[in-house]
């Protein structure tokens, strides 16, 4: 494994609920991430799932310093960049930058293509003399696929998988090493997303990229992502290498979220369990003791609601190496074989 270049620990964001309009009083607080520890190697895209407002864009966001955590440390290259200020942390946020979720928002309308992927240069440019931006900017249009003659028109005049590929030279342009894509295609047809998948894989290889790449959909997780964080309700449940978490599952939200994942064989979708969770999703204002997930889990017990299960390789398998030997938040993990092997979607080329 490469050196790491991220290493986030004990990362809390917390937004606070106040009441009143003139005197105003705090009365408890969203907490969006709550304890969130990964590192990121060199070369490695790791691969960020969960539902809908678990908090992948908010640790998104916190690792490009767009917003500021509560409480922990993102570390870049073995530096806390929340301790930074100034020249320093300009250099570091230009080496970590961001692709955007909607391609239609993300970019300036008032702006021609060439002012948005070349404006990165107005704020560090030692890396593009002024007479050499125009040169530097087609270059990029050329390398995520677009005419360099495209240089002069605006966003409106492009296509959905096109403005992303606009957002993604924009994120190269100043040869970061990290970049941190939030759900880059779920905006995007399906066809679509497969062209800006393969796109992201051929320019990691070329630019020595190394990607947390953000997303609600399992199976391209897997396609592109070498190792896999699973999220719920502000924390990391389950993380390991690909095949460790979608082939030897032990959390039982895991397990719940790959039972979900469709299979285009009907004799295989009849021999697999799909398992159906009961009850909603707690509010991030009012989080359940213990273990979080004890609410819909059918494994719940005294202990769960006791005692907050550490993100660890569970004592079952600690002494038995395997891929069954990951992390895992569960006090009474084990796997379960929940998607046939050899039949997953992928959906991609």
């Amino acid at each position: 494994m490469a050196e790491p270049i991220l290493e986030v620990s004990g990362l809390v964001k917390h937004y606070p609920l106040t009441t009143g309009i003139l005197f105003r009083k705090q009365v408890g607080a969203v907490k969006a991430v709550d304890g969130v520890d990964f590192t990121l190697h060199r070369g490695e895209t790791l691969g960020i799932v969960g539902e809908s407002g678990c908090g992948k864009s908010t640790v998104a966001r916190m690792l490009v310093h767009l917003e500021r955590p509560t409480a922990g440390s993102i570390k870049y290259r073995g530096e806390d960049i929340g301790k930074l200020s100034g020249r320093a942390l300009k250099t570091v946020r230009r080496n970590i930058q961001m692709v955007f979720q909607d391609p239609y928002t993300s970019l300036n309308p008032r702006m021609t293509v060439g002012d948005i992927i070349g404006e990165p240069f107005d704020i560090h440019p030692e890396v593009a003399p002024k007479g050499d931006r125009r040169r530097k900017v087609q270059e990029l249009l050329d390398v995520v696929g677009l005419n360099p003659e495209y240089i002069n028109r605006y966003p409106h005049q492009f296509s959905g998988g096109q403005r992303q590929r606009i957002g993604i030279a924009r994120g190269l342009a100043l040869r970061p090493e990290v970049i941190v894509a939030d759900e880059p295609v779920s905006a995007l047809d399906v066809s679509v997303q497969a062209q800006v998948i393969n796109l992201m894989a051929s320019l990691q290889g070329e630019f020595d990229l190394s990607y947390v790449f953000i997303a609600h959909d399992l199976s391209i997780v897997r396609h592109i992502s070498d190792r896999v964080g699973v999220m719920y309700l502000g924390r990391i449940v389950e993380i390991g290498r690909d095949a460790e978490i979608y082939d030897h599952p032990t959390h039982p939200y895991t397990q719940a979220l790959l039972s979900a994942v469709p299979v285009p064989d009907p004799e295989a979708r009849e021999h697999r369990e799909r398992i159906i969770l009961t009850g909603d999703v707690p509010s991030p204002t009012n989080i359940p003791s213990g273990c979080r997930f004890r609410t819909r889990c059918w494994k719940a017990r005294e202990r769960c609601a006791l005692e907050v299960p550490p993100l660890a390789v569970p004592a079952e398998f600690r002494f038995a190496p395997g891929p069954a030997a990951h992390d895992s938040a569960c006090h009474f993990a084990e796997e379960k074989q929940v998607v046939p092997p050899d039949e997953h979607t992928d959906g991609m080329p």
